[in-house]
């Protein structure tokens, strides 16, 4: 009697321990649909307003010219101003700023996991993370009172003119400190994970501490830091506040390049005066938004590339692997219609 109610429990207590897994995926499932859903009617959203100033006048009878759209060096709201030197300065301003923001949080990753002493690693460590939840309206503020002074002086000192200190240089320089906290915490949780029976054996085999941290940790966490780094590139593309209030909203074609000049991004673009923006210069900041969202999915898309393909060159596969078996196949092909031709 005693064994058979032991087993009647513990088959109570199977059954229940499994209706409550059913219950949490139930749960977890719903939550996935809900956050895909929500993200499918953005994207669809976006692209019936964005394309509506193509397609249908609003009510002056305005509509987006298309050639203009792509080719004309100037930005209008009235249908016929361009956006493709808008994209290449929002590309443009967010490289200079990951040649800044990566290195150093790379560096910076690298100094608080293996270099510094355990006493202020965790200081350091929640300092960053108190950067990396600092909105971004405190870094356009810290922009305007700190950053535009210098960057004027700077440019006064070798004879270049910005508008106040507003210029492609602060922009970029603000989102450089605004990257810089998310790709360095990513890149810190990577480069804990390493197995440090990796560093032992470097170590024994006679490496340095500075060769056993550029040569082991750094390949071994280098799939973590892309994945900071993409971070990074998508709170850059996507950041509108704090550039708007540095970079001046300005600038015509390739005024750009000039990095002390004024210019405006996509992003810029878009909120600038979006409050009393009605007509066809409400809806054409959605035809940017499209063009916004292509730009960050391109770029993921061609770092994820990179990185796959970089990991398959640390794992020692030929670069054309794919190639090979491609030509291989269509080789066996040729021979056996050839064959099959002389029978």
């Amino acid at each position: 009697m005693k064994s058979n109610n032991i087993q009647q429990n513990a088959l109570k207590k199977a059954n229940f321990k499994t209706k409550i897994d059913l219950l949490v995926k139930f749960i977890f499932a719903f939550l996935a649909l809900i956050c895909a859903c929500v993200v499918i009617f953005i994207v669809i959203f976006i692209l019936v307003k964005g394309i509506q100033p193509f397609i249908i006048p609003d009510g002056s009878g305005a509509t987006q010219n298309i050639s203009d759209f792509f080719l004309n060096p100037n930005w209008l709201y009235d249908g016929t101003g361009g956006m493709s030197y808008m994209m290449l300065a929002t590309i443009y301003v967010t490289l200079l700023s990951l040649i800044i923001s990566v290195p150093t949080s790379i560096f910076c990753g690298l100094f608080i996991v293996k270099v510094c002493p355990k006493s202020i690693k965790e200081i350091l460590k929640t300092g960053v993370q108190i950067l990396a939840s600092i909105p971004s309206v405190i870094f356009g503020l810290f922009g305007m009172g700190v950053l535009k002074p210098i960057v004027k002086g700077f440019a006064n000192a070798v004879g270049m003119q910005t508008f106040g200190g507003s210029s492609v240089l602060t922009g970029v320089l603000v989102l450089a400190f605004m990257t810089i906290p998310t790709i360095t915490l990513v890149s810190i949780t990577s480069m804990e994970a390493v197995d440090i029976n990796l560093s032992k054996a470097s170590l024994a085999l006679g490496a340095s501490n500075q060769q056993t941290n550029y040569k082991i940790v750094l390949k071994a966490s280098q799939s973590g830091i892309f994945a900071g780094t993409i971070l990074g590139i998508g709170r850059a593309l996507g950041e509108a506040t704090a550039l708007q209030m540095v970079i001046g909203n300005g600038g015509v074609g390739w005024d750009f390049l000039n990095v002390f000049n004024i210019y405006r991004t996509l992003t810029t673009t878009m909120l600038a005066g979006i409050g009393e923006a009605t007509g066809i210069k409400y809806d054409i900041r959605f035809s940017l938004g499209i063009v916004l969202i292509i730009v960050i999915v391109v770029t993921n898309i061609l770092l994820n590339l990179l990185k796959n393909y970089m990991t398959r060159i640390d794992k020692g596969e030929p670069k054309d692997k794919n190639k090979i078996g491609i030509i291989k196949n269509i080789k066996i092909y040729l021979e056996a219609y050839v064959h099959a031709k002389k029978n």
